[in-house]
């Protein structure tokens, strides 16, 4: 008989979670909020589904969840939802309200009929966590006969909500333990610090950058304690906000929220290691966390002193960095046709033949300026020539005509270039060049192109050079462009 294995979910110790105010007690009324501080999802951060009971339940008054006031300039204003949402205060919850620092969980409620309900957010209002979910019909009024205050209903994480919880339980628990290493080691605070999208590292911002040398200290120092496998637990006590400051613990500029009403004072533990309150989710050890410091720190501006977000990754993020680089090195690796191992100094030979190339590619140009430049000087002082050029520098080659124009008939003389791609469209972009003897009649001739044929551009002295865009046609463009020409001469 084949042996079997059974994979068990992990259980947090008992210990985990630990109320050392003698006054404080987790509400049992099924008809009273739990506060945040409390909640179940932060006395157990294994637990993913519970049944618990409806508080409260309304209609939002926006048809989006509500930002706490932090808005980006960046944000744009959602598309409107065909369907209300509701705000929900239950019992108990194991869906993480957004706070300090750390995102919103998501989830799903299944009501006493069996249906499921999207929890697209949760919510920090004063010491209740809302939880926000869209209704099933048009004026929301039937979810609201669903969630009425008593009726029973299931929470649970989800797939993708254990996915995302595992994920920001890795990345706040890595912040702990990298902000103290770095208070203890090297002296530098932790000013503030983010959660960013999945899959991007993850920042803390200090005062200053770190040397390569400080880099590796900080990066063995938290992985050799992540492989000691230190534990972590949760002290929870009345909040009294005058006694915060003498806090031996260490704090960010973040703290406790003036608006928050929970009543509740939670303090993160990793033993030996860093005291620090936080009402975050937090793993019961530092095993499985490795940590990796993104060398590129991002310089930003605090106030008047400059400070520095120093990125890392640990959790499934480290994963998922280690995955797409080595999917990117083999990749280079084939097209290089080289091993991984090579890549580096494959990539050095290609830099260097393109700068060869490309300084080769400069002289045979020149080259050909000086002869296109030749067979101009013979032909007239007042021309237009038109070229067809794919590439990247068109304006770059009519410069250099210029050059080696002015130098074989330093007379009077006005000419025009031009340029355009081989395949055009109504979005090709073509490029024009004017230079000439006098100041007066280089002027005119572009601003005469401005004006017939649309190109924008500008210029000082005797050069102008502008940009048309579109199709050019010798007999529609080219002929516009000798008539210009002619009117700048008095022909």
């Amino acid at each position: 008989m084949a042996a079997a294995a059974v994979l068990l979910p992990p259980v947090t110790p008992p210990t985990y979670h630990r109320i050392v105010s003698p006054t404080l007690t987790i509400p049992s009324d099924p008809q009273v909020s739990i506060p945040v501080g409390l909640l179940a999802c932060q006395r157990d951060p294994h637990l993913r589904d519970l049944v618990t009971v409806v508080v409260s339940s309304r209609l939002s008054q926006s048809h989006s969840v509500p930002s706490n006031g932090r808005k980006s300039k960046k944000d744009k204003a959602p598309p409107a939802p065909t369907e209300p949402l509701l705000e929900i205060i239950l019992h108990d919850t194991i869906i993480f309200p957004e706070g300090g620092g750390q995102p919103s969980d998501v989830g799903l409620l299944t009501s006493a009929d069996g249906e499921l309900w999207d929890v697209i957010e949760v919510k920090r209002h004063g010491g209740h966590a809302v939880h926000y979910i869209r209704a099933h019909d048009l004026t929301g009024e039937s979810a609201l006969q669903v969630f009425t205050p008593g009726a029973r209903v299931g929470v649970a994480l989800g797939e993708e909500g254990l996915k995302r919880r595992i994920d920001h339980t890795c990345m706040h628990t890595s912040q702990h333990l990298l902000s103290a290493i770095l208070e203890t080691r090297l002296g530098l605070p932790t000013l503030s610090w983010g959660i960013t999208a999945f899959p991007t590292p993850s920042y803390v911002e200090i005062p200053r950058g770190l040397t390569p040398s400080e880099l590796t200290v900080i990066q063995d120092e938290v992985n050799r304690l992540v492989f000691e496998g230190h534990s972590v637990h949760v002290e929870v006590e009345e909040l009294d906000r005058t006694q915060l400051a003498l806090d031996p613990g260490r704090t960010t500029s973040k703290g406790v929220p003036v608006d928050y009403t929970g009543g509740v004072k939670r303090t993160v533990v990793i033993d030996g290691i860093d005291r620090s309150p936080c009402c975050g989710t937090h793993f019961p050890s530092l095993h499985n966390l490795p940590l990796f410091l993104v060398p590129h720190a991002d310089a930003s501006e605090r106030a008047s002193t400059a400070s520095v977000r120093l990125c890392f990754l640990a959790g499934p993020r480290l994963i998922a960095h280690l995955s797409s680089t080595h999917a990117l090195l083999s990749s280079t690796a084939v097209t290089m046709s080289c091993g991984a191992s090579q890549v580096p100094e494959r990539v050095e030979q290609v830099v260097e033949e393109r700068r060869r190339f490309a300084k080769r590619i400069e002289e045979l140009e020149r080259e050909l300026a000086s002869t296109v430049a030749r067979e101009m000087a013979g032909a007239g002082a007042v021309l237009h020539r038109h070229r067809t050029d794919d590439s990247a520098n068109a304006l770059g080659f009519l410069n250099a005509i210029s050059v080696a124009y002015t130098g074989l008939a330093p007379g009077p003389h006005l000419v025009v270039l031009s340029s355009s791609p081989s395949a055009q469209s109504a979005q090709s972009t073509n490029v024009v060049l004017v230079f000439g003897s006098d100041e007066k009649e280089v002027k005119e001739v572009g601003e005469g192109l401005r004006s017939k044929l649309g190109v924008k551009g500008g210029g000082k002295g005797t050069r102008w050079s502008g940009k048309f865009v579109g199709v050019w046609k010798d007999g529609r463009e080219g002929t516009l462009v000798d008539e210009v020409l002619n009117t700048a001469k008095g022909l």
